[in-house]
This record gives C-alpha cells, sequence and structure tokens, in this order.
C-alpha cells in the first residue's frame, strides 16, 4: 500500500508539472503570480466568471494548502490533486482568452497604424511630384472623428490630384536644371565642302547684296523718275512725322510681294537689273586641273572675303581706342553735340531735322560727292574719317618706318662722332644690320659690305631652287631663302651649315640674259609659282619654284634688273670707248 501511495504521489507532482509547463506555454506573458484575480481583471466578461466562486475556491485552496501541508513539502494526495485540476483548468482556459482579445485589440491598433503611415507616405510623395510641399498633416487622433480625417484626407489628395493634372507641365516649365555643354563636333578639311559653303554663303547674301545695290542706285540717281519720286515720298514723309510708318509699310509690301513670289508669281521689283550668273558645269564634267583652279578660287575669295571682314573690324577698334587721337576727338565732339541736343530740344522737332538731314545727305550731297571724287575727298567727313583709319598692319608698318626714322640719325651722329678714320659709314652700319640666319648679310655671300637687301624682300622669300644641269638629287632641288639686293640675286640654300658655303647661289643682276616667270607643272592650272633665269654659266635656266609671293618677287627683281641695264646702256652711251 505504502509503494502504491508513493507511486500516486509522484504521479501527481509529475502531473503538476506539466501543467505548470502547458500553462507557461500556452500564455506567454508575465508570470502567472503577477496577474490579478479573475473578479479584478477588467476585461474579463460576467460570463466568464463570477465574482463569489472564484475567490472562494482560491480561500479554499490557500486553506487546504495551509491546513494539510504546513511544512510547504509540495507533497499532494489524491482528492486535492483532483480538486486543484478542476480548480485551474478552467482558471487558465478563461486566461487565455482574455490574452487572445488583448492580442486582437493591439493587431487593429497596428493595422489603423500602418494604413495612417501609408497614407502620409503617399501625400509626401505626391508634395514631391508637385514641387509645392503641401501644409503639414494634423496629427491624427484615434478617436470618433477617424472616419471624417480619413474623408478630408481624400479630398486633399483629389485636389492636389486635379491641380497637378491641370497645371503640372507649366509648372515643371519653371524647374531649375543645369545647362548643358554640348560640344559641336567639327568637320574635317574637305575641299568639296569649302566650295559649297561658299556658294551656299554667295546665295545667303544675295539679298543684301541686292538691297545695297538698289540704295546705291537711287542715291547715284540711277534712275531719274525713280530717284526723283522716292526723294519727293520720303521728303513729304519727313516733313509730316511719317519717316517710321513709311519705313514699315514699305517692309510689309516687301513681305507681301516675296509671299506672290513664293506662290509662283514672277515680280521684279529693282532699280538695277539683276546680272545672269554664269551657269557652272557639273561635278562629273569638271577635270583634275580644273577641280584644283577650283579650290584655288574658293580660297582666294574666302581670304579676300575675311581680309575685308577683318579691316571693318580693326578700323572700328581703332577708331574707340584713340589709335588715332585726331580722328576719334571729331567722334568725339559729334557725340557730345548730339547728347546736348537730345536734352534740349523736343523729340518731335529733333526727328524731324535728322529726317530731312538724311534725305538731302542721301539723295543730293552722296550725288554730288560721287560725281565730284575732289570735293569728296575734302569735305566728305564721314569718308574721310573711314579711309585715314588704320588698320593693324598698317599700324605696324607706320610704327617700323617711324623707329627706322629715329635709327638713321643716330648713326649719323655716332659716324660723326667717331670721325672718318674709323672708315665706318652709314651704309655700312646699315648693312651690317641685315643678317641671316647663319650669321651677316655681306659674310655668307661674299659680297662687299654696302649690298643688302632690297625693303621689298628683307625677309627673303621661301622657294626651291630647280638646278637642271647637275644630277643629284641633293644638288637638283634645293630649299632655301632668296634675297635680291642693288647687284645681285642671293639665294641660301637652309641646308648650308657653315656662314659662307658652296650650296649658296649668288647672281650678278648684270650677268642674267632672260628673266620670265615660270610653271614647274604644266598639268597645274594658272601661270605657276616659279621664276627662271637664264644665265651664260648655265646650259639650262635655272628655276626658283614653289614661290607663294611668285608676282611679287618677279615684279622686284625685273625692276632691279631693268635698272641696272638701262644705267649700263646709258654708260656705254656716254662713253663709248669703253
Amino acid at each position: 500500500v505504502v509503494d502504491t501511495c508513493h507511486v500516486k504521489i509522484k504521479t501527481q507532482i509529475s502531473v503538476l508539472n506539466m501543467l505548470k509547463r502547458l500553462d507557461k506555454i500556452r500564455f506567454r506573458g508575465p508570470k502567472r503570480d503577477e496577474f490579478l484575480d479573475l473578479a479584478e481583471s477588467p476585461t474579463a466578461s460576467d460570463s466568464e466568471c463570477n465574482d463569489d466562486v472564484p475567490v472562494k475556491h482560491r480561500s479554499s485552496i490557500k486553506e487546504t494548502e495551509e491546513q494539510r501541508d504546513p511544512a510547504g513539502s509540495g507533497t499532494l494526495t489524491i482528492n486535492n490533486f483532483h480538486t486543484l485540476y478542476t480548480l485551474l483548468w478552467p482558471h487558465c482556459h478563461l486566461r487565455e482568452e482574455t490574452n487572445v482579445e488583448t492580442l486582437k485589440q493591439e493587431l487593429e491598433k497596428e493595422k489603423s497604424k500602418s494604413v495612417d503611415l501609408e497614407q502620409k507616405m503617399n501625400e509626401i510623395l505626391r508634395s514631391r511630384l508637385e514641387d509645392s510641399p503641401p501644409p503639414p498633416p494634423k496629427p491624427q487622433v484615434t478617436s470618433v472623428n477617424g472616419t471624417g480625417d480619413k474623408q478630408k484626407e481624400t479630398l486633399r489628395s483629389r485636389l492636389w490630384k486635379w491641380l497637378y493634372e491641370r497645371f503640372g507641365v507649366y509648372i515643371e516649365d519653371f524647374r531649375f536644371q543645369p545647362e548643358e555643354n554640348t560640344v559641336e563636333t567639327e568637320e574635317p578639311l574637305s575641299a568639296k565642302r569649302l566650295t559649297e559653303n561658299m556658294r551656299r554663303l554667295k546665295r545667303g547674301a544675295k539679298p543684301v547684296t541686292n538691297f545695297m545695290r538698289n540704295l546705291s542706285a537711287l542715291s547715284s540717281w540711277h534712275s531719274v523718275y525713280t530717284s526723283a519720286i522716292a526723294f519727293i515720298i520720303y521728303m513729304n514723309a519727313a516733313w509730316h512725322g511719317w519717316v517710321i510708318p513709311m519705313f514699315l509699310f514699305l517692309a510689309i509690301l516687301r513681305l507681301s510681294l516675296n509671299y506672290f513670289i513664293a506662290k509662283g508669281w514672277r515680280i521684279q521689283w529693282s532699280i538695277v537689273p539683276e546680272v545672269s550668273e554664269p551657269v557652272e558645269p557639273p561635278k562629273e564634267d569638271l577635270t583634275v586641273s580644273e577641280k584644283f583652279q577650283l579650290v584655288l578660287d574658293v580660297a582666294q575669295k574666302a581670304q579676300n572675303l575675311f581680309g575685308k571682314m577683318a579691316d571693318v573690324l580693326e578700323k572700328i577698334k581703332n577708331l574707340f581706342m584713340w589709335v588715332q587721337p585726331e580722328i576719334t576727338q571729331k567722334l568725339y565732339v559729334g557725340l557730345w553735340l548730339a547728347f546736348i541736343t537730345s536734352c534740349l530740344l523736343p523729340y518731335k522737332l529733333l526727328g524731324f531735322m535728322i529726317g530731312v538731314y538724311a534725305g538731302i545727305k542721301f539723295f543730293i550731297i552722296d550725288f554730288i560727292f560721287k560725281s565730284c571724287p575732289k570735293l569728296r575727298d575734302k569735305y566728305d567727313t564721314p569718308y574721310i574719317v573711314w579711309t585715314n583709319l588704320p588698320t593693324d598692319p598698317q599700324l605696324k608698318e607706320r610704327n617700323n618706318a617711324t623707329l627706322n626714322r629715329r635709327i638713321q640719325p643716330v648713326v649719323v651722329r655716332g659716324n660723326q662722332s667717331a670721325g672718318m678714320s674709323c672708315g665706318i659709314g652709314r651704309e655700312e652700319e646699315s648693312g651690317r644690320a641685315y643678317n641671316t640666319k647663319r650669321g651677316p648679310f655681306h659674310e655668307v655671300f661674299n659680297l662687299s659690305e654696302n649690298e643688302r637687301p632690297l625693303p621689298v624682300c628683307e625677309n627673303g622669300w621661301r622657294c626651291c631652287l630647280i638646278n637642271r644641269d647637275r644630277k643629284m638629287p641633293t644638288d637638283y632641288i634645293r630649299n632655301g631663302v632668296l634675297y635680291v639686293t642693288e647687284n645681285y640675286l642671293c639665294f641660301e640654300s637652309s641646308s648650308s651649315r657653315a656662314a659662307s658655303s658652296k650650296k649658296n647661289k649668288v647672281i650678278k643682276l648684270q650677268d642674267i640674259m632672260d628673266i620670265q616667270k615660270y610653271k614647274v607643272l604644266s598639268v597645274l592650272p594658272g601661270s605657276g609659282m616659279g621664276i627662271s633665269i637664264t644665265t651664260p654659266s648655265t646650259l639650262k635656266p635655272l628655276v626658283f619654284g614653289a614661290m607663294i609671293h611668285r608676282d611679287e618677287a618677279f615684279d622686284a627683281i625685273h625692276t632691279q634688273y631693268m635698272k641696272i641695264m638701262s644705267s649700263t646702256a646709258a654708260t656705254t652711251v656716254t662713253n663709248p670707248e669703253t
């Protein structure tokens, strides 16, 4: 019997331990001892428990425990185990139900918070898209007014959406963005592209050139009747103050005529008859030489056009920079007079005076000055100012000329102070001033110190000497620089290492038998870029080719050669015995 009692007690203790573990697993929260009684729990309902029964049960449990187990050994009988089990099971079940209810309430609260957060995130994203932040949303209070706040939020979102759909495109236009630095791709050099661009420029400038030609024809009275009618109409408009409306009406009339011309009408409204341009042959019919000549013509036109544009810009710059003070002073005084007149006179009278003066100047004064150039050179102030304005190359030449003039008196004074015993003349000093890359000019060519290059070719002309008497390639063609002096024609070879070299060539102008312009390659168009010189010491003429400034060099050499020949002819006439 004792053994059976011990077995029962052990089973009861093991059952109690299992119940405690199950209670811990089912209810995850604070300890069991920390819970309130069911009567004190606010979440308990009337149907789940009564106020009297659980209290009695607990008091009875405590009493039985104190009575039967005073020592607190933890051993229970079989009857007490049954009573304890019957009392604890509904209490655990009720606590599990209350825990589930609290968890559901907390879950609903978290869901409402997540919905609110999603609405706030949507509002922030919409405000960023519209670049206009909406007013900060008011903190939502979880109360009975939650549905009203949600309705307000939906109304706001709809309003913002409607405004963005209506005016969002215009708002995005005012968004500041950094400028994109786009680098234009440069086209490679092409002869075909160059010629096409020059033709496009010519076609584009044709309306402007025609307009200027018509104005010049009106001013020069090319058609007397047309100029007389234009003069009367203009002066009448200037007298009544209708100059600006007249020009606006002419612009409208010109646009109307252009409209009819674009529609296919043939209307010719020009004072000067248009000159028909020659028809250019198609590209397939051009030979190699003609294509080369076309490229040269285009390059020449481009060079002349850029030169004219550079002259105009440099003259304007020099006018405002007081390079020529006496000319800029006239402009300065004129601007002051115009400023004072505009301050004192009324604008109506000032416009009348300007209009009348412009008509008289354009139709009468300019016609007289064009017909009488001498009067224009004396009394036409704008023409005199413009023609006397220097360009940058002209200023450079003037500065060099003034510098040479200042140096010459100093050299003369030095020669006078040194005396005749020094034996150094002005010509010798000026001759020493001209040096080449190899050394002094007279030492390079073994000439007297009086020989120096002419002012036309102080720096020489780059060219190549072709000696057809030689068979070696190194002696056949030599690159170098050509000079002309008063009595000699000197060629300095670029391959000569010493100051005085055999590769240099000196030709006496008196010994030249013939001088002509020469074309090295007959296939190329034009008159060539060479000069042939015949001397008695060579079987075939010497050729100086690849000269960019061939015409300038030929004129200088031929002029000096004719001077030498005329002087020798005069000496032979005066001294027939010699």
